[in-house]
């Protein structure tokens, strides 16, 4: 009887050690997710955020082990507000709390400053939304994203717009990403053979842009392009309307949402946006991506796909390197080469997007259709 209790003593010890020592090795591996969460542009946002979750509960259902340990990621999500100061502030936050990289930020506004602060610490970043060149013009070599930039788009939608007609308006909403795409657009534009008649700017918090307009009727443009998100863009459109603007409303990313044709209702049918990318029922995965998300987070908004394989992309990069330290995985970062939902990733020195194609969508009906699908 005694030896039988030894050897039961002996086994819960020796599992008890096994216990302790499986613990000492499990690690939870910070990663970082900013985006507007608060404000107008809250439900594009959120879709980053949740498109973030998504994949980062998928890599922890598998249980990954990296460096021999076992990992479990957590997201760290913060709020940047859409706004550059904030956002730097939030970035020093990220860092201090020592995430191992960063999804983030939306904006190209937000994300050009956040990109110092991570730059100057070490921290990895992919964005799944900033568009605007000077992001990775910078020469970081922590900044990364996954979709085609203001120069590949704004030359299509330019070139699209002077399909549209011979003269041209351009409104921005003067942020990064706004009026850096505008000014691509006008470039393209004016490249194609279109006339520029009119280069106007407001901000992305001002909802009345009846003298703009106004001023703009007085050229009699074919088409009015606006650089801004949606949440300017659908007031934008009621306006037009309202004035008996005729001109094709025509617009970027930023507008391509479902909330725009929420907030412009009957004024949204026959706008015409663009997005880097395929249509999500085209993707190599798109399909079983809105199945997962819609029945976890409801409607896709905008860039939940993007910010989705974004996160994949960084845990990639640290499974292939064998570590979650930011200075061993980064350089395996860059040799990314990734079949992800929104397509084949991989990044050129700077950190662009190697090729991408961009889609023209209408509303027709109250839903946004697929136009086209062009590769710049």
């Amino acid at each position: 009887m005694r030896s039988t209790l030894l050897a039961w003593s002996v086994a819960i010890a020796l599992g008890l050690g096994m216990t302790t020592a499986h613990a000492a090795d499990a690690v939870t591996v910070k990663i970082g997710q900013s985006s507007p969460l608060t404000g107008p542009q809250a439900h594009i946002g959120k879709d980053n955020d949740n498109g973030v979750r998504l994949a980062i509960d998928e890599i922890n259902a598998t249980k990954p082990t990296i460096g021999g340990k076992a990992v479990t990621f957590e997201v760290m999500s913060e709020d940047d507000q859409a706004d550059p100061k904030t956002a730097t502030i939030v970035a020093q936050r990220m860092v201090d709390e020592e995430v191992a990289g960063v999804i983030g930020h939306l904006n190209s506004g937000a994300t050009i400053p956040a990109s110092k602060v991570y730059s100057d610490n070490n921290v990895p970043q992919v964005s799944p939304s900033a568009t605007a060149i000077k992001y990775t013009a910078q020469g970081f070599k922590t900044a990364y994203r996954v979709m085609t930039n203001d120069e590949q788009q704004g030359k299509v939608l330019g070139a699209y717009a002077a399909k549209l007609g011979k003269k041209v308006a351009i409104v921005d909403d003067q942020t990064a990403y706004g009026q850096g795409l505008a000014a691509e657009v006008e470039k393209a534009a004016k490249a194609a053979g279109a006339e520029v008649v009119a280069v106007e700017h407001t901000n992305d918090k001002a909802t009345d842009f009846t003298a703009i307009l106004t001023s703009i009727k007085g050229k009699e443009p074919d088409v009015i392009f606006f650089g801004g998100m949606d949440p300017q863009g659908a007031p934008m459109a009621k306006q037009m309307r309202q004035l008996g603007i005729k001109a094709q409303f025509l617009g970027g990313d930023g507008m391509q949402t479902p909330k725009f044709i929420e907030l412009a209702g009957a004024d949204a049918e026959g706008t015409i946006a663009s997005i880097p990318g395929l249509p999500l029922d085209k993707m190599p995965k798109g399909t079983d991506f809105k199945q997962k998300f819609e029945a976890k987070y409801g409607q896709i908004q905008l860039y939940a796909p993007y910010a989705y394989d974004a996160a994949y992309v960084m845990v990639d990069a640290m499974k292939r390197a064998d570590s979650t330290d930011p200075e061993k995985y980064l350089p395996e970062l860059a040799k990314t080469s990734y079949e992800g939902v929104t397509g084949k990733i991989s990044f050129d020195a700077k950190g662009d997007l190697t090729s991408g194609p961009i889609t023209l969508y209408t509303v027709k009906g109250g839903k946004w259709e697929t136009l086209e699908t062009i590769q710049p």
